[in-house]
């Protein structure tokens, strides 16, 4: 499992365009792949007290401490055992490491941006989503594959992890 993505930020254009996909709940979501540090395979996590119940916990990969959240559980759908198949996505947001938990990883894959739609607006007083776009990806024999792009950083950043992470940094 201990794929390590290239984050050489002289390289930014060879991963524009570039995005991490991977499942919850049998629906496609993705990353930039700009934001991907490394994919892992579960590990014992220790959880931590008065967080939301979608922050699982912390690992140590290395030495270093890295948040978790469950992507599934913070979306709002029902908690499943973890399988051999569950993953961790190592992202960096403002300097600071966290781990997405995610039901599988699918590919690393290019999404032109003529593939990418804005995400529909449900009202006027709905500003916080977690989406980006929604990308076309290429279809298989079966059906087309759409994929959700998600934002790294809101998904974050409403949660109590950042905040602690940008208070240790001052």
């Amino acid at each position: 499992m201990g794929q390590t993505v290239e984050q050489d930020y002289g390289l930014q254009d060879e991963v524009k365009g570039r995005y991490l996909t991977f499942w919850i709940d049998k629906q496609l979501f993705a990353v930039s792949i700009a934001d991907v540090v490394q994919i892992v395979g579960m590990q014992d996590i220790t959880q931590l007290p008065d967080y939301p119940h979608y922050v699982k916990g912390v690992i140590d990969l290395r030495g270093q401490i890295i948040p978790l959240v469950d992507v599934r559980l913070r979306f709002g759908k029902a908690e499943i055992p973890y399988s051999d198949r569950t993953c961790i996505i190592i992202i960096s947001v403002k300097e600071n490491h966290f781990g997405l938990i995610v039901d599988e990883v699918d590919e690393v894959t290019d999404i032109p941006s003529e593939k990418i739609a804005s995400p529909p607006k449900v009202n006027t007083d709905q500003t916080n989503s977690y989406l980006t776009g929604i990308a076309q990806l290429e279809s298989t024999a079966e059906k087309n594959r759409i994929a959700l792009l998600l934002d790294t950083l809101k998904i974050i950043s409403e949660t109590e992890l950042l905040v602690k992470a940008e208070a240790k940094q001052k």
